[in-house]
């Protein structure tokens, strides 16, 4: 089976992870998309989470109707801060009868060099890129990732004009 893993905070879960999650599962050759709440982003800071069982309902009541697509709280078990490397071994581990793809936005390709064990990474998962901009740019610049496995931009990705944080500032007002 081909699981997609898209990894996030979800503080708070929104139409643009939802929509995306819809359009990642019916235009792409994945048989599930796993909505990876992580517990402990090591680039965010713990302060502003809200508390992770509590990011998880949203996340699960946001896609239950959306087939294929599931809310996970794997790594809830692992060791904190979550890294994506981590993750993905350990994932291969528990279920070594799945292919698992990453699926990031590009803003996140841009910086997967920063990632702990990136190497580790790329050369081991097919890795799925989602666009963080309007479509009005003229020419998207597709990033080289050295010894990447594979890297799948996804054209035709709807853009979604909405962040977590721009949620979270508009609720503090």
């Amino acid at each position: 089976m081909r699981i997609g893993i898209y990894g996030g905070s979800f503080n708070p879960v929104h139409f643009g992870h939802v929509g995306l999650a819809k359009w990642v599962i019916e235009n792409t050759d994945l048989d599930e998309l796993w909505l990876m709440v992580s517990p402990n982003n090591p680039l965010k800071s713990a302060k502003i989470l809200a508390p992770e069982q509590e990011r998880l309902e949203q996340v699960r009541e946001a896609v239950k109707e959306i087939a294929g697509v599931k809310a996970s709280d794997f790594e809830f078990a692992l060791p904190r801060p979550s890294y994506t490397a981590n993750t993905l071994r350990r994932l291969r581990e528990v279920y070594p009868q799945h292919e698992f793809t990453l699926v990031v936005g590009e803003d996140n390709i841009r910086i997967i060099d920063q990632w702990r064990e990136s190497d580790y990474i790329v050369a081991n998962f097919r890795i799925f890129v989602y666009p963080r901009h309007s479509g009005n740019e003229t020419e998207q610049t597709v990033i080289k990732v050295p010894n990447a496995k594979e890297i799948v931009y996804l054209e035709g990705a709807p853009y979604f004009d909405i962040s977590s944080t721009q949620i979270r500032v508009q609720l503090s007002r």
